[in-house]
């Protein structure tokens, strides 16, 4: 088949997107499996490679292509973004001649379909396949009729492949140029009476239980490119309509009678352009693309002449996960899980740190008293590879749980918080580490390299050990100091008297602030941490000689408390303190200036409580005291305990280092950090040669794992681990909406500036910049709100820039929401008035999740996804 340069679509399948591209093998797929698909027949990648070898295009192109630029795509061209290499490549495809095997056999296939009016529609091997949509990229010529104008639209189509906005898309998801090729589909025109999207779950919560359907009259192009607001119905998975709202009807795009297509301005408010018998019929097909693909599904479809058509299945991108029910003890410990992850783990952090070494300690701990622990896939579920979803965790009492009170009790009789630094296994789990971070790991085989790893790991058990040790000795003392309290009438000093233990935390604070204080003392360097931004701070510290003094101190403050981590304790890929100095010299850089006055609370409460009448008598007093130190102590223990388990970090990162700078050379990955994208029990199965070198089938093997976990992160960005209004529900803003919904006019929450349809979740304030048309695009600045009357392809790039959009047309399932879903920026469709309503320079809130424009006060440009 890969010789081939024309076959029908049902000849495909969903294994033959090298041929077929992702747009072709899928609707393959569908004619297969008996789906209403327009007939067609694919016009093969051994085609378009057939052309670029058979004529100057291919060996123009290359030279073409040899430099790519660093900026997604050249904004100053007068061609709305395309650049000059863009039209170069265009005039060269449109200028060299098809082969005439080619031809002839498109031309064959073209007649055996009738030689009537056709769809001809791109379909890139990198298109329509999860986490990269690529919605827009390549291009589609709508009812073209005549041998002439489909083998130009093939060609077009060809070219297509190397527009600047497709070449910047793929870059940003990791594709290799030199990997990618280009098929086309030939179909049928179907000259709709109405037409849209549907996709088989809500594209904006993640709700599974319900169909979002954009529709509207005329050909579905009006609503993929974004030109109108469409009618929207929300279905349950029967097809029964859970909410609908109608239009803006702003353009209809319709077949014209000699080809090509035409376009009318439609009429709002017009009754709903489906029956109830569609959307069933629609929902049906839904839920059967759904289950065969194994995964929700954004349908393109069609009606003409009564008939249902399927012109394009695809994944949907950038879904948020089913939205979980928690019960009232998971809304309970979420907000502590909640906290630690706020960043999305890494296959590496998942199977290696976490498993096992954090949630094993976790897991440890509550075996100790009879209760399961869920394990970390329960936790933190995963699709294709990557976590999607935090899950807090419900602990399963069993049998054993019912002893526990009498094990608790022996341990803390038998273990004092106090004292658990002389613990034999303290010194032992000091010593190991030291070791550990002394050993060079360049000369180590790669077995050798992973066992180290493990042997970290295995340190981690002695702080898993002595915290099941020492942990209930906290319990009793803290009952006692409440208990006292209580009956002192003083139960509201509990809270601050413990904040008086001293921890290694606190002591890291004192030395953060001692920093702050010599460099107060040196003139050049107070001068730069007022002025200077971390990274020059840094540049100045490591490399003038005026200021030993301080970098000396600094260096003696990493070599104490470097290992801790800069993001969360549950993740060894985010840097440690020694990996990210400058994090360092911001806290030391925040501290600079002088320090606020405070006030000590915990010796203010201490003073409080030794005035009470009651502790006047010696012996009372002394027990009142003894409480509250050892409540301390275990405050102390808590703090400390995980001070240290943190020491295991930098030899596992260092480890992880040495593994991905082999394989690097291996051409598994191209930079050490994406090691991070591997599982461990992947990084184990690899066996090195007698050489030490690793075997060239390792890039076969795990190169296409890493780039597709790649591509599920960011798809994934802006989606977070756990929505918090699942946490706090009581603590939603006044007229937070129903998931799903977006505000009806009228009836918009007090203050919103403009209102549509949420399209891609999350919060950023910012400057309005009203951008009206492609030669605008160079007025955006980073960071600025885009606000614009529509979009279509060419304008994507400049997502890259704003932190959010806002469209006065499109809907759910236009370019420029897809695309915001994949960059994680929030994203309002359909807001009908923005550019009019809106000024530039203005500042507001884009609320993505709910639809609506707020105004915010000037000040520093925030995101919140």
């Amino acid at each position: 088949m890969a010789q081939q340069i024309t076959a029908s679509l049902a000849e495909f399948g969903r294994g033959n997107v090298a041929v077929a591209g992702g747009k072709g093998a899928a609707l393959g797929e569908l004619v297969r499996q008996g789906f209403p698909v327009p007939p067609g027949f694919i016009i093969t990648t051994g085609a378009y490679l057939s052309f670029l070898a058979e004529t100057k295009a291919g060996a123009e192109l290359d030279l073409l292509l040899s430099s790519e630029p660093g900026d997604a795509f050249d904004v100053g061209a007068s061609n709305g973004g395309n650049g000059t290499r863009a039209a170069a490549i265009r005039e060269l495809f449109a200028s060299a001649d098809m082969p005439e095997r080619v031809r002839e056999e498109i031309l064959a296939a073209y007649a055996k379909l009738g030689r009537g009016a056709v769809a001809v529609r791109s379909s890139a091997t990198a298109e329509d396949l999860p986490g990269a949509a690529f919605a827009g990229q390549q291009d589609t010529f709508l009812n073209l009729t005549g041998e002439d104008e489909v083998v130009r639209a093939v060609v077009g189509c060809w070219a297509s492949l190397w527009t600047e906005r497709a070449m910047a898309y793929r870059r940003r998801q990791g594709i290799d140029r030199r990997e990618v090729a280009i098929a086309v589909v030939v179909q049928k025109m179907v000259p709709a009476a109405v037409a849209g999207v549907m996709f088989t779950a809500n594209p904006v919560t993640g709700e599974r239980g319900e169909m979002v359907v954009d529709a509207n009259p005329g050909l579905g192009e009006a609503v993929v490119s974004g030109r109108v607001t469409p009618e929207r119905y929300v279905l349950d998975g029967f097809g029964k309509v859970l909410s609908f709202v109608p239009g803006g009807r702003e353009v209809v795009i319709s077949a014209a009678a000699g080809g090509g297509t035409r376009e009318m301005t439609g009429t709002p408010g017009a009754r709903p352009g489906l029956v109830a018998e569609q959307l069933a019929e629609l929902a049906q097909l839904g839920q059967e693309a759904q289950q065969h693909f194994g995964r929700p599904q954004d349908i393109e479809w069609a009606v003409a002449g009564g008939v249902l058509y399927v012109l394009q299945v695809r994944p949907i991108t950038a879904l948020p996960p089913q939205p979980p029910s928690l019960n009232w003890f998971q809304r309970w410990v979420g907000p502590f899980f909640w906290e630690m992850f706020q960043e999305r783990p890494y296959p590496l952090d998942v199977s290696g740190w976490m498993r096992l070494g954090i949630l094993e300690m976790l897991r440890g701990m509550a075996g100790s008293v009879g209760v399961a622990f869920p394990m970390v896939e329960e936790l933190l579920p995963e699709e294709d590879g990557v976590v999607v979803q935090l899950i807090p965790p419900v602990p399963c009492p069993s049998l054993r749980s019912l002893a526990a009170p009498v094990s608790l009790l022996r341990r803390s009789k038998e273990f004092k918080a106090g004292e658990w630094t002389r613990d034999p296994r303290f010194g032992q789990f000091l010593a190991d580490t030291e070791r550990l971070n002394g050993t060079d790991l360049a000369p180590l085989r790669w077995r050798a390299v992973i066992a180290f790893v493990e042997e970290c790991f295995g340190t981690m058990r002695a702080i898993r050990d002595l915290r099941i040790s020492y942990l209930p000795g906290i319990l009793l003392p803290m009952l006692k100091m409440r208990l006292m309290l209580l009956l002192l009438g003083k139960m509201k000093l509990a809270p601050v008297l413990i904040a008086g233990a001293e921890t290694r935390t606190s002591q890291a604070n004192r030395a953060l602030e001692q920093l702050a204080s010599i460099a107060a003392d040196d003139p050049g360097l107070s001068r730069a941490f007022l002025e200077a931004d971390s990274g020059q701070l840094l540049d100045l510290v490591e490399k003038d000689p005026e200021h030993g003094v301080f970098r000396a101190a600094f260096e003696a403050f990493q070599l104490e408390y470097g290992h801790r981590e800069t993001t969360s304790v549950v993740l060894s890929s985010s840097p440690t303190w020694s990996d990210a100095p400058e994090v360092v010299l911001g806290l030391v850089k925040a501290m600079s200036g002088g320090r606020l006055q405070t006030v000590d609370q915990a010796g203010t409460a201490m003073e409080e409580l030794n005035r009470h009448p009651v502790l006047r008598f010696e012996p009372l007093r002394r027990r009142m005291l003894a409480a509250v130190e050892s409540a301390r102590a275990g405050i102390a223990f808590r703090e400390d305990s995980h001070f240290y388990a943190t020491k295991a970090i930098p030899s596992i990162r260092r480890a992880y280092r040495e593994l991905g700078r082999r394989l690097v050379l291996a051409g598994v990955i191209d930079k050490p950090e994406e090691i991070y994208h591997l599982r461990f029990e992947e990084l184990e199965s690899i066996t090195d040669a007698d050489d030490g070198a690793l075997p060239a089938s390792l890039r076969h093997r795990f190169r296409p794992l890493v780039l597709a976990r790649a591509a599920k992160r960011r798809e994934l960005e802006g989606i977070p681990l756990l929505d918090p209004a699942l946490l706090f529900a009581g603590h939603l803003p006044s007229g937070h909406l129903p998931s799903g919904g977006r505000p009806a006019r009228g009836k918009q929450r007090a203050g919103v500036l403009v209102s549509g349809t949420p399209s891609s979740r999350g919060q950023a304030t910012g400057q309005v910049r009203v951008i009206r048309a492609p030669s605008e695009f160079g007025q955006l600045r980073s960071g600025e709100i885009l606000v614009c009357p529509y979009t279509n392809p060419s304008w994507t790039p400049l997502f890259q820039r704003a932190a959010a959009v806002v469209v006065d047309a499109g809907g759910l399932a236009s370019h420029a929401a897809i695309v915001a879903r994949e960059y994680g920026i929030p994203a309002v469709m359909g807001a009908g008035s923005a550019t009019s309503t809106l000024t530039d320079g203005q500042w507001v809130l884009v609320d993505g999740t709910l639809g609506v424009v707020l105004p915010a006060a000037s000040s520093t440009p925030t995101d919140s996804h």
